[in-house]
């Protein structure tokens, strides 16, 4: 049975979150004959870039690549104006999306998932909304994004401010003028870094509050040309199939040289002409960047002499210097003038680990060394990431237990697609999946055509119930833990990778860091040897 938008009734699936996931899972689960409905929160589609609409936001991925792939015309007819798209663009290309496949008929906006609970006797999800209604299907998709439950860090006397105040996660759709305003930006991850030049440019002042210094890579953003638009169209089918190939489902291949292999002037050539072009390529320079501390600092070394060569006070070039972890082993940020921002005379750094954030006054914020008037401040604080926006929803399994229990000590999946206990639940670009590590629609695209083939299998066999092995969700704890434990990255303590930043989150290495084509190729084999590590039941 079909239900339109505004009705109730059992569905085979529901979705929960219209950005990039959810709108392909609409599309490709419908193209099935499924019944299919898509609840948003929102009052309009696009996920995170719908919320994220801060000054500067923009991608980080390079535009004709951070897009779909699943149909050819879609990708031929769309003209990307830049090399990363802001905000606006990647909206206007997720409406395209919703409108090109008449998404919008099975989209109901406005709706928030408030519970979800399994039913085990007729193995049903009943869904609630915040409005009460409660809907009935047989699978529940999760498309609820990596980065979408923002985190605002409880700061004292925050309610007391006079002025306003604001996360980039939940910008207001109009705008904010900064125009002759005190501006303090609390944040510098890859969010600050964004926001910062372009605030800078607005405010009278602008102050950063950094609490852990970052690399950054010049993004080098420019006008996409009519000739490279249509080189790239006419390339397309072998950038998607490295794509998928690849360790983070971009467009190009890790070297496989060590950066220890050639000399200092070899190396450091290859590291300014990566520099100069820009990007996240960057790190792709050599094959051991994220496996050897060695290798690692080479890089870290030629980042860190850059920002001292860009920003012209030693001191405050010192503080912005990364000193408690390596490049990349953080999600490596891309920028256009962010560190050349400190040389307006209207910016001002303070380091935060040096003299830590005590209240917001009335009036501004204090530091344990000094008071810095504000009119406006705005938190560029992250999010809970990837666990907040599913714990977000109170949803309970079998027997009644819910996900907050069960994630008590750290997310526990199989495969970052099911969790045991939750039978019919699937979670695209869950904890345990390469996620966050990856182009996100590239991996997107893997989960959603995994889970729309699961479902068709489990029609086509007269199956109702399926639900992921407590055994084979512990094998594939270890083996993500092994996956890390290889790299470099669970050294970055202070990473969100770990869920550091939010007080009292468990400290658990959440995405799959033995690189996509790995993954892709393991949920294959999985799939082929009838979806072992699953039950699946009449």
């Amino acid at each position: 049975m079909t239900l339109s938008p505004n009705g109730t009734g059992e569905q085979d699936v529901l979705v929960v979150g219209a950005g990039f996931s959810g709108l392909y899972a609409l599309h490709r689960l419908r193209g099935q004959g499924l019944s299919v409905t898509l609840l948003e929160a929102g009052d309009g589609v696009g996920g995170t870039w719908y919320w994220n609409r801060y000054p500067g936001a923009r991608c980080d991925s390079e535009s004709y690549y951070y897009s779909y792939s699943f149909d050819e015309e879609l990708q031929n007819e769309w003209e990307w104006s830049e090399r990363y798209p802001q905000q606006p663009e990647i909206m206007a290309y997720l409406n395209h999306v919703a409108d090109r496949f008449d998404l919008r008929r099975d989209i109901r906006l406005g709706t928030r998932v408030v519970s979800a609970e399994f039913d085990d006797g007729p193995a049903r999800w009943h869904v609630t909304t915040d409005a009460g209604e409660r809907l009935t299907c047989r699978f529940l998709v999760t498309a609820v994004g990596c980065l979408s439950t923002a985190n605002v860090p409880a700061i004292p006397g925050l309610d007391t401010f006079a002025g306003e105040w604001f996360h980039t996660g939940r910008w207001p759709h109009e705008g904010v003028d900064f125009a002759g305003r005190r501006v303090g930006i609390v944040g510098t991850g890859s969010t600050g870094i964004q926001a910062v030049p372009v605030i800078a440019e607005q405010a009278a002042h602008l102050t950063v509050f950094q609490r852990t210094a970052n690399y950054s890579i010049p993004a080098r953003n420019g006008p996409e040309s009519v000739e490279s638009r249509q080189a790239i169209k006419d390339d397309y089918a072998e950038i998607r199939r490295i794509q998928r190939e690849s360790t983070n489902g971009h467009p190009f291949l890790i070297s496989e040289r060590s950066a220890l292999e050639p000399s200092e002037d070899e190396r450091r050539a290859i590291y300014e002409a990566a520099w100069e072009r820009g990007g996240l390529r960057f790190r792709a320079s050599f094959a051991d960047l994220l496996s050897d501390r060695a290798a690692n600092d080479t890089a870290s070394d030629f980042i860190r002499t850059k920002i001292r060569e860009i920003v012209r006070d030693p001191e405050v070039a010192e503080r912005l210097t990364p000193r408690d972890h390596g490049f990349a082993t953080k999600r490596p940020p891309i920028d256009t003038d962010y560190f050349e921002a400190y040389n307006r005379e209207n910016v001002t750094l303070v380091d935060v680990r040096e003299t830590p954030i005590e209240e917001v006054t009335p009036t501004g914020l204090r530091t344990s060394a000094a008071e810095y008037p504000l009119d406006r401040i705005v938190f560029a604080t992250g999010f809970d990431a990837m666990t907040g926006p599913l714990l977000g929803i109170d949803i309970r399994g079998t027997g009644g237990r819910t996900l907050r229990d069960k994630w008590a000590d750290g997310p526990r999946t199989y495969l970052g697609l099911g969790i045991a206990g939750f039978p019919n639940l699937f979670t695209i670009t869950g904890p345990g999946s390469p996620s966050v590590l990856c182009n996100m629609p590239t991996a997107i695209e893997q989960h959603v055509d995994w889970i729309a083939d699961c479902i068709a299998d489990l029609d086509a066999r007269g199956l109702a119930r399926m639900e992921a092995t407590e055994d084979a969700e512990t094998a594939w704890v270890a083996h993500n833990n092994e996956a890390a434990g290889k790299t470099l990255l669970p050294q970055a303590s202070s990473s969100w990778y770990l869920g550091a930043n939010v007080p009292g989150k468990p400290r658990v290495f959440m995405p799959y860091a033995g690189g996509f084509a790995a993954y892709t190729r393991i949920c294959d084999e999985v799939a082929a040897e009838e979806y072992r590590g699953f039950v699946r039941t009449r």
